[in-house]
């Protein structure tokens, strides 16, 4: 029998960590070594996950000095940013040979690690042993923006709008229902975290306009791009389609991708090219993914999955189509 890798969760109780262990029960070469929270220790894991096989496993307390005593090989970060770095410091120094990958921004403009959009940097995830998972938004700009960067002639104006998820379980006018109740509620529309990784892997400025929406999970983006020359919307499709050929959770489409095609699955879809009939460099198209699982849980276990070489699915069979 294979020997299974042991998984150490740090922020089991968050929309990502509870979105990221069912992935874990469904591994064949995992298992789970622990899964914390601060605030939640005790809490049964059936109750985040009704179908975990072992009804008493229970979140632990666990801090940054106790991880020496902890037998992982694998370590995942699903903290909110500025709060995983004592925690990585910690594993480095007990466990340096660990894969460590981080949910939150903490690590994306660090040049030790490795930037796990899993399609556009497979090559640089085999082995890698530091991986800093894309924000939600970047992840869904990242796919349609990266393969069509040299032919871009002016900045991208991304719009954006997300469940509530995405603004996490601490309470805020973001995640508040009567708030965002027969509303779209614009925030931060300059300088967001995920405008700065867009522009930073893109390696030209983006404008991100975000946006929080009544519904609990998924997102779409809506892309103005301009281009150096005319172009035809059936080019840019073959131009995805060409790139993520080999990338099963990738689907490129003619028509508008909806939210409701993607959500509670690991997939993409990249369409809707509409080219302005009055300059034909100006291009608008969309992206839809589910905020929770490609936009964070899922792609995770991609990453980890190609550090490591084991099957690219792994883990995902459940939510590699929609309603999984």
């Amino acid at each position: 029998m294979t020997e299974r890798h042991r998984l150490a969760l740090i922020g089991g109780r968050g929309y990502t960590g509870m979105s990221f262990l069912p992935l874990v029960r469904e591994h064949p070469q995992m298992a789970l070594a622990l899964a914390s929270s601060s605030s939640q220790a005790g809490l049964p894991i059936t109750e985040i996950d009704p179908d975990w096989p072992e009804a008493g496993d229970t979140l632990v307390a666990l801090a940054p000095d106790g991880v020496r005593a902890v037998d992982a090989d694998i370590w995942v970060m699903a903290l909110p940013n500025d709060q995983s770095k004592p925690w990585v410091a910690a594993i480095e120094a007990a466990h340096p040979e660990a894969v460590i990958i981080d949910f939150s921004a903490d690590h994306r403009f660090d040049n030790d690690w490795v930037y796990g959009l899993t399609e556009l940097h497979r090559s640089d995830l085999v082995g890698a042993r530091r991986i800093a998972n894309p924000g939600c938004y970047a992840t869904a700009a990242g796919l349609a923006l990266v393969p069509l960067a040299d032919d871009l002639d002016a900045p991208p104006v991304v719009f954006g709008v997300s469940g509530h998820s995405g603004a996490g379980k601490t309470p805020s006018p973001r995640n508040d229902p009567e708030r965002l109740a027969n509303n779209l509620m614009p925030y931060q529309l300059t300088g967001h975290v995920h405008e700065q990784e867009i522009s930073h892997r893109l390696g030209r400025d983006v404008a991100f306009h975000p946006h929080v929406a009544p519904f609990f999970r998924g997102l779409s983006v809506t892309i103005r791009a301009q281009f150096k020359a005319p172009v035809e919307a059936q080019t840019l499709l073959d131009r995805w389609r060409q790139v993520y050929a080999d990338a099963p959770l990738i689907e490129v489409v003619a028509d508008v991708p909806e939210i409701r095609q993607v959500a509670g699955s690991a997939r993409a879809m990249l369409g809707g090219v509409s080219v302005d009939a009055r300059d034909a460099r100006s291009v608008s198209f969309v992206v839809v993914l589910d905020n929770l699982l490609k936009g964070a849980a899922s792609q995770a276990m991609q990453n980890i999955n190609v550090s490591l070489g084991l099957g690219a699915l792994s883990g995902l069979d459940r939510v590699a189509t929609p309603g999984g």
